[in-house]
């Protein structure tokens, strides 16, 4: 399976969680959440499992094996998340940590796996007597990672003495428009909630050619980010239903349908007629394991968890399982471009188209966003506008 492939279904794994995820879990509030960060975190999980929670891991990640993982994530950080910002491109930060209770080594072959395919930093923490301090070595390390922009990623209580290894995953996206939109003619105007009101809120507007698609129900608007080389190309991608109330369904068969992101995408510029699209801010965090068990993945969070290949001792690797999977993610989107980021921890504890000449795209009413690597596919981040003014 070479990268596009790869990325196409963990793609098609990502949409699936987001589905749930919009649709159930903040089906009344914006959301945002990074696909890759979440694939990273399970991917390392999975190297570390063996027998049928393995099993159940490689089968929501549709892939074959551990080393088809490892080897993926590999790939996406030499070939899609170097950082591009002294050639003027968009800055990138990826990092994995790796922390492991000092009474306890880390398997040599999990050890290298985590080292050299996720470039992990590894420490040797005291959980045992300073589960606290840990938790907050943790949050500040995801902290910097993210530019400041992901705070507490740990919550009070998540770690303590029965914690045995944290593993968490960073990933900062800031880019600039090609085009950045004038300040100067950001008006306020309304945009419609799903209860039937309305808010005031500011709208970016333009006259400039925009890449724009109108499919059968919806709009697609990509407004690309500026690169630095011509490696890769990063774009924001908005989804936006005809129908005032349309996001759901729209949402329903993004997700239902393998592929549907690459085939509905705009190709070509096109004038516009009435253009505006709103300013947002999003802040959003979840715990991931409830999302993880409604899609099947039980056996991390069991007391039948076999997550024996981390540690070098078979007596304490029975008896690890994943306690719990957070995930914090912010995005903000402005007439400069667009800052994002996230992070994930996983806890582990021990038992006890059509071609158009003219165009509107007014972004007044909820929609779907994704941030997106459009010559490998890769989705950074995904998530839902229902108020531009909420968080």
């Amino acid at each position: 399976m070479d990268l596009r492939e790869s990325i196409e279904t963990q793609t098609d794994v990502s949409l699936t969680i987001a589905k749930l995820l919009f649709s159930k879990h903040s089906k009344d509030k914006n959301a945002v959440f990074s696909p890759l960060s979440l694939h990273v975190v399970l991917s390392i999980l999975a190297a570390g499992s063996e027998g049928p929670t393995l099993h159940q891991l490689l089968t929501f990640l549709r892939s074959n094996s551990t080393d088809h993982l490892n080897s993926f994530a590999s790939q996406l950080v030499s070939v899609v998340l170097s950082d591009a910002s002294s050639v003027g491109g968009p800055r990138l930060c990826f990092a994995d940590g790796v922390w492991v209770e000092q009474s306890l080594t880390l398997n040599p072959s999990f050890k290298q796996l985590v080292t050299a395919d996720y470039h992990a930093a590894l420490a040797s923490v005291d959980f045992q007597t300073k589960a606290v301090e840990v938790a907050n070595e943790v949050n500040a390390w995801a902290e910097k990672e993210t530019n400041g922009l992901v705070k507490d990623l740990l919550p009070a209580g998540s770690v303590d003495a029965s914690t045995r290894l944290i593993f968490a995953n960073a990933l900062y996206f800031k880019g600039a428009w090609t085009e950045k939109f004038d300040a100067s003619m950001t008006k306020d105007c309304d945009f419609h909630l799903l209860d039937g009101t309305s808010v005031k809120v500011p709208f970016m507007v333009s006259k400039k050619k925009q890449f724009i698609g109108a499919f059968d129900g919806f709009k697609v608007l990509g407004l690309p980010y500026k690169q630095g080389d011509d490696k890769r190309q990063f774009s924001m991608y908005l989804f936006l239903p005809d129908a005032k109330d349309g996001l759901s369904a729209l949402i329903e068969q993004v997700a239902s349908k393998p592929g549907f992101l690459k085939r509905n995408l705009p190709a070509h510029k096109v004038e516009v007629g009435d253009f505006r699209i709103s300013r947002f801010k999003i802040s959003f965090g979840f715990e991931t394991s409830d999302v993880l068990k409604e899609l099947g993945v039980v056996l991390p969070f069991s007391n039948d968890a076999h997550l024996t290949k981390m540690v070098d001792s078979s007596t304490v690797g029975q008896g690890l399982y994943v306690s719990n999977i957070f995930h914090k993610s912010f995005i903000e989107v402005n007439e400069e471009g667009t800052e994002a980021a996230a992070a994930s921890a996983v806890t582990i504890k021990l038992r006890s188209l059509q071609v158009l000449t003219r165009v509107d795209f007014v972004a007044d009413h909820p929609f779907l966003f994704v941030i997106r690597e459009d010559l490998t596919g890769t989705v950074l981040f995904t998530g839902q506008v229902l108020n531009p003014l909420a968080g």
